[in-house]
């Protein structure tokens, strides 16, 4: 499906248990919808499931200036408005993540669950394109997954985003939100790997000790993609803490 949302054309699927709780998912940097879809599924006969295609990623439109990310928080925001979507479920992975945090600060939100998500500057060496096929190639259960990365991750990564994605994305690796990150008052579950090269390990408990009421669960030898190499265990430690009460 698709909308005009702030000027963008945007596309997105709604769909599932359309009187459940709403569960948003937002993918990460150089993604798109597909990339969310494997572990939303396992939720569509309880929860309304919202995948969203950001602005300037996979059939979505670019911006037609540079983004920041309180425009993209904007964006999610009339967004949700328009579809009747009230305080969600965010499920965000790496950018996404980064944007469901800095929504949870400013936005009523049920619970927040933050997939290795980036919320200060991180220094890379590799761009996410390599890192992410370099190590799909390692693991045994994703290495099926190698052409398909190959279609739908990295597609505006920097050196072939055009100049406003590139723009977008250097303001997105240089904004630090910690100081917003500590406004959150929602119950969240921060999901991270042991070898994460795009964002450290360590900073899983660094988030967790800004947030009130978090915890981490931690997957030893995953890496960036923690919850497709996991994706049973996610899907069951998700079940447990939708259902939770806290």
């Amino acid at each position: 499906m698709t909308d005009i949302v702030n000027d963008i054309n945007v596309s997105y699927k709604i769909y599932g248990n359309k009187n459940g709780q709403s569960v948003v998912f937002l993918h990460g940097w150089g993604q798109n919808i597909a990339m969310m879809e494997p572990l939303a599924n396992s939720f569509k006969n309880d929860y309304n499931l919202v995948i969203i295609d950001l602005p300037g990623f996979g059939e979505s439109d670019e911006p037609n200036y540079a983004w920041s990310l309180e425009d993209y928080v904007e964006f999610l925001h009339t967004f949700f408005k328009r579809y009747n979507i009230k305080k969600p479920i965010l499920v965000g992975h790496s950018f996404g993540g980064k944007l469901a945090l800095l929504y949870a600060s400013k936005y009523d939100v049920l619970k927040l669950v933050v997939l290795a998500s980036p919320f200060k500057k991180e220094i890379t060496k590799l761009s996410l394109k390599t890192k992410v096929l370099k190590n799909l190639k390692k693991i045994k259960f994703l290495n099926k997954f190698e052409n398909f990365a190959k279609k739908h991750i990295g597609s505006t990564d920097y050196r072939n985003a055009s100049p406003i994605m590139r723009e977008i994305l250097t303001m997105h690796v240089n904004t630090d939100i910690t100081e917003n990150i500590k406004k959150i008052n929602c119950p969240t579950l921060i999901i991270w790997g042991t070898n994460d090269e795009a964002v450290p390990y360590v900073r899983a408990h660094e988030l967790e000790s800004l947030i009130l009421n978090a915890g981490v669960v931690t997957y030893d030898g995953c890496t960036h993609y923690a919850y497709l190499e996991r994706l049973g265990q996610t899907i069951s430690v998700l079940k447990s803490f939708f259902n939770s009460k806290e």
